[in-house]
């Protein structure tokens, strides 16, 4: 599936939730949902700055796409996490770096999340990029 395919997908998902209480409860479903990342890569390197709760996201290149896996000790925020790695995940290092990630105001998370939240929000999304940016010379 393409980057927008994948996104669509996930704005028709929440457009099934009429308020925000049952959008939030399906965000924390999807970070329960998130496998857990390895005590090895829980390391200061891979934590996201600019996020009020501590989120790790490890990358690396398998067959010319860009993996991502990540863990937070805060569900939402794994949820959140989990949304941006079902999104760019397994896409090559130029489609991640190109991808207009339109899905998070159509689902309507810019609006309702708080202003850290949605600054955290923001340096995971600039950290899949910088990762992306990185691997493009692998790809």
């Amino acid at each position: 599936m393409s980057i927008n395919d994948t996104q669509e997908e996930l704005i028709e998902e929440f457009g099934l939730f009429d308020d925000w209480a049952d959008k939030y409860e399906y965000l924390i479903d999807l970070g329960k949902k998130l496998p857990g990342l390895s005590d090895e890569f829980k390391t200061e390197d891979n934590v996201i700055k600019g996020c009020q709760s501590r989120v790790w996201l490890h990358a690396f290149m398998q067959e010319g796409k860009l993996i991502f896996q990540a863990d937070s000790e805060a569900v939402i925020v794994k949820g959140l996490i989990s949304m941006l790695i079902r999104v760019l995940s397994e896409h090559t290092p130029s489609e991640i770096m190109k991808a207009d990630l339109y899905f998070i105001d159509r689902i309507g998370m810019s609006q309702h999340l708080a202003q850290t939240r949605s600054n955290g929000l923001l340096s995971m999304v600039k950290q899949m990029k910088n990762y992306a940016l990185a691997y493009s010379s692998q790809a």
